[in-house]
């Protein structure tokens, strides 16, 4: 296997120039470079990272005189006890998050893949300090209510582990099966991603369908428009993906491929993910700039099967903006 480079190669851009448009004027861009590599080594604090890393294990450090435990061991002598120090000791994986934690789900380039994710702290059991993690569902997008102060949580190890604390992140003890729980080490790829279970949405009445294909006519529009316009086609350049749309309207079809975005009325047999929401006109609102998909996913209005597809959604949400500004 070719190994990964610190930048992705996705995100380096072609050699070259192209002109942008910003309000009637044209302006030329170029791309260039600057770099700025570096290393930098754990120091005294590598047997934590390398826990991580080789042994799925995470350390604490336990004074022998007062016996706190602080997780992760920031520090190797005991500030109460005369500096005595530490010794480092294995650590369950299992504990309660301290407090509700905020969600992240505009982050910058190196964690976009990753969003969305909470940035919770975890008393892990004996511990006397909290380990700031990150925290998803298996259960499609994350939201607010899924995690409070008290909910009991399990960490879970990156199948692919570098020796940073990006290495584990953890789950809800919930979401787990009865072996999962009792597993030291979990790694992500045991986990269910799939698991996911569609909200119910309305049956369709005569005049929800009828709403529905007032909807649809407006959607194709817009694909129709975003074929002319290069800005949507520059954000739609190099995804594809088939999504499967569930409405009280009934069922249509989003794709996205070849820098083309199309609507159809129906299902498909394989989708990349699902979408749900009550009402198709949501799509108008979003159409028309009075709510994105994704601020309506955050107040749990559209429900999306795969928190990894918020990407999907972000590019979505710029069509509508990128055909208009075409338009002026």
């Amino acid at each position: 296997m070719a190994k990964e480079k610190v930048i992705p190669v996705h995100m380096i851009p072609d050699v070259g120039s192209e002109v942008i448009e910003v309000g009637n004027e044209r302006f030329l861009q170029t791309n260039e470079a600057m770099f700025t590599f570096y290393k930098r080594t754990k120091g005294e604090h590598s047997p934590y990272f390398l826990a991580l890393k080789e042994q799925k294990t995470i350390l604490g450090g336990r004074c022998p005189e007062c016996k706190i435990v602080r997780v992760p061991p920031f520090e190797l002598y005991c500030p109460e006890c005369d500096f005595a120090e530490l010794e480092l000791i294995k650590m369950p994986d299992t504990g309660v998050l301290n407090s509700t934690p905020p969600i992240t789900y505009f982050a910058h380039s190196l964690l976009q893949h990753q969003v969305p994710f909470g940035r919770g702290r975890v008393f892990l059991k004996g511990a006397d300090t909290a380990l700031p993690i990150h925290v998803y569902t298996t259960k499609g997008v994350l939201t607010p209510r899924i995690f409070k102060k008290g909910t009991p949580v399990k960490v879970v190890f990156r199948d692919k582990r570098v020796g940073k604390p990006t290495d584990i992140f953890a789950v809800p003890v919930s979401e787990l099966k009865a072996a999962q729980r009792k597993k030291r080490g979990l790694l992500e790829s045991e986990l269910d991603w799939t698991s996911a279970k569609t909200p119910k949405v309305p049956k369709p009445t005569k005049k929800a369908k009828e709403n529905l294909s007032v909807v649809m006519d407006q959607l194709q529009d817009l694909g129709r428009e975003a074929a002319k316009s290069t800005r949507a086609q520059n954000n739609l350049a190099g995804w594809k993906r088939t999504i499967q749309v569930k409405t009280g309207g009934g069922p249509f079809v989003i794709q996205i491929a070849r820098k083309r975005l199309k609507f159809q009325e129906g299902t498909v047999k394989k989708a990349d993910f699902v979408m749900a929401v009550k009402d198709p006109g949501l799509f108008q609102n979003w159409m028309n700039f009075k709510d994105s998909l994704t601020n309506a996913i955050i107040a749990e209005k559209l429900w999306i099967s795969k928190n990894t597809e918020f990407t999907t959604v972000f590019k979505l949400d710029r069509i509508p903006r990128s055909v208009r500004r075409s338009k002026s």
